[in-house]
């Protein structure tokens, strides 16, 4: 899709305002923690300032993988908060109610808590060559979402000791022996990834509206 992805428009506005403003609106979001686009932290900030509602607002600038964005939004988390959401711009449909389940996850014990869905398609193995070798058991699969919740000091200690990359926070939480408590994820909460999923995420806007 390009880059940046979180600045592209899903119905006259960028997919990281629609994220912000689901973020914010949740009962449980004292501040939201922004890794901007390198060279667009002004930007960035200008346009999510009317839509982070009573939320504390905070905008760092991001670094060249995910992983290194988020240990810097990470570190400009505000002192005294215990519990940590690591949510995607790319996810910007996720239901408030959602986000203040996965909290209320890591605050019953869990340090750390995914939401996820069961997979409806079927799954094939391919090996190298592209030959089929199988069909994957899709019932012991799940497909992984965010926002991923942590208590504080679990994703602090994952980032620090992390030496190689993962494609979510929960992998590296896990490399330290942090156990994964699952939750159900939502519908709403797709990821946009390809230029079609744009097509998806605005007729899905357009019934929630």
């Amino acid at each position: 899709m390009g880059a940046p992805k979180a600045l592209r428009f899903l119905a006259g506005e960028p997919l990281l305002v629609h994220a912000v403003r689901r973020l914010a609106a949740a009962h449980c979001v004292a501040a939201v923690v922004v890794a901007a686009p390198p060279g667009a932290l002004a930007e960035v900030a200008a346009m999510l300032a009317p839509v982070a509602g009573a939320a504390e607002l905070i905008v760092v600038e991001g670094g060249a993988s995910r992983q290194e964005s988020v240990a810097l939004a990470l570190a400009a988390v505000p002192a005294g908060l215990p519990i940590v959401l690591v949510h995607d711009a790319a996810r910007p449909l996720v239901p408030p109610s959602l986000v203040d389940e996965v909290a209320a996850a890591v605050r019953s014990g869990h340090p750390c808590v995914v939401p996820v869905l069961p997979l409806v398609d079927t799954i094939r193995r391919v090996g190298p060559d592209g030959a089929v070798e199988g069909v994957v058991d899709r019932s012991t699969l799940r497909a992984v979402q965010t926002p991923q919740g942590f208590a504080i000091p679990t994703l602090l200690e994952a980032h620090r000791v992390a030496t190689e990359h993962a494609t979510d926070d929960a992998g590296l939480a896990e490399r330290i022996g942090v156990p994964v408590h699952l939750v159900p994820g939502r519908d709403e909460a797709l990821k946009v990834t390809r230029p079609f999923d744009l097509v998806i995420a605005e007729a899905l806007l357009a019934s929630l509206a």
